[in-house]
């Protein structure tokens, strides 16, 4: 092989390894991957079903559940067995609040946390923190008394205390009812509390949670559940 023929082909050779080392030699590290980052869109709050109710816009948003909502029976199912109730009708938002608040879940975990015996057995509340959440969610108002439709508190009535808070007009906490237990009625009531309905099924439930020893605050020694309350066909 002549001289030059020999350089020609050491070049070539060189060459070529040079270009297939560079082909070995990786751009970047395989390990290393480029993450492009992208702005997660916050899901945005579902709109609420209603609106959070007060003191100004509770009636008038219970008259317009009236017009759609007139269910009238209710199953209230406690850890003692089960009372069914016939709504009134004619006392409207009672009614309305009440079917309105049995359709939110709001009673289902909640106490009979009142019991004066022979007398009635009060529902509605707990000193549960998620039942304190739910009052929050829906809203803080009160009802006003609705007496001049002819209902008497006779035995198996029920009827919405007043607020904890005093006021003059008797205005209804519209969380809680209550049943009068007393055989002879509790008419020393009418004119004072709205009775909205009345037990047409399990008022031996109504004497057996009657019957239950409570502490000097009236709260039963063995808590009595409301675990469900629902609409009646």
């Amino acid at each position: 092989m002549s001289y030059v023929r020999l350089i020609c082909f050491c070049v070539l050779f060189l060459a070529c390894e040079d270009k297939k080392s560079s082909q070995q030699i990786p751009l970047k590290d395989p390990d290393t991957t480029v993450i492009t980052e992208t702005k997660k869109e916050k899901p945005n709050k579902p709109d609420r079903e209603f609106p959070k109710l007060n003191s100004k816009n509770a009636m008038d948003f219970f008259l317009e559940y009236d017009k759609e909502h007139k269910e009238d029976k209710i199953r209230i199912t406690t850890s003692m067995g089960i009372i069914d109730v016939q709504l009134f009708e004619t006392t409207k938002f009672h009614r309305s609040n009440f079917i309105f608040l049995t359709k939110q879940g709001y009673f289902d975990g909640t106490q009979f946390h009142r019991v004066v015996k022979n007398f009635i057995i009060q529902g509605g509340s707990t000193d549960n923190p998620k039942i304190g959440k739910r009052r929050r969610y829906i809203g803080k108002y009160l009802l006003p008394p609705d007496t001049k439709r002819g209902f008497k508190h006779h035995r198996g009535v029920i009827s919405m205390p007043s607020s904890e808070i005093e006021n003059a007009y008797k205005l209804a906490s519209p969380y809680e009812f209550f049943i009068v237990q007393n055989p002879k009625g509790a008419y020393h009531l009418d004119g004072k509390y709205t009775a909205f309905g009345k037990v047409i099924r399990g008022m031996d439930v109504v004497d057996k949670i009657n019957n239950v020893k409570t502490d000097r605050s009236d709260w039963p020694m063995t808590n009595v559940y409301i675990t469900n309350v629902e609409i009646l066909d």
